[in-house]
């Protein structure tokens, strides 16, 4: 099991990237040892490709994007993931008092977060405080970069 996984079941095989690692990757530089070392079928959440494609503005981030899509099979939320997902956030807002603009926010990661959980998949992020406050109302496998 990963040194950082904030979870206790068995590592999946199955591993899907959320938004924060690509953008750190791309904008930054980070990650590239352990993107190369990874070992596992890496699928695409679609939710992710949507948010990156939001925010695509050079041609290099294009590129990628269309180059993730044609060769990691994509994962769509489903319509529990979506009925789910509102739950969550709901019950999180009503333990801690959550602003709408910040459950606005979290609504993504949380479609990330159920997708992947769906398929059994690993989720990668270095977003720890929004994943491990989702974690805490839905276990998921967690990895945080």
């Amino acid at each position: 099991m990963p040194e950082n996984s904030a979870s206790r079941e068995p590592v999946s095989d199955l591993l899907v990237f959320d938004t924060s690692i690509f953008l750190d990757h791309l904008r930054a530089g980070r990650h590239e040892q352990r993107l190369r070392g990874v070992s596992g079928l890496v699928r695409t959440s679609a939710v992710v490709l949507a948010e990156m494609w939001r925010g695509a503005t050079k041609p290099a981030e294009r590129e990628f994007l269309r180059t993730l899509a044609r060769n990691h099979p994509i994962l769509t939320p489903t319509e529990n993931n979506w009925l789910e997902s509102g739950q969550i956030l709901s019950v999180i807002s009503a333990d801690r008092g959550t602003p709408p603009g910040k459950l606005r926010d979290l609504h993504f990661d949380v479609l990330i977060a159920l997708t992947a959980r769906s398929h059994g998949a690993r989720l990668i992020t270095s977003n720890r405080r929004d994943f491990e406050l989702i974690h805490e109302y839905r276990k998921f496998q967690l990895d945080i970069w």
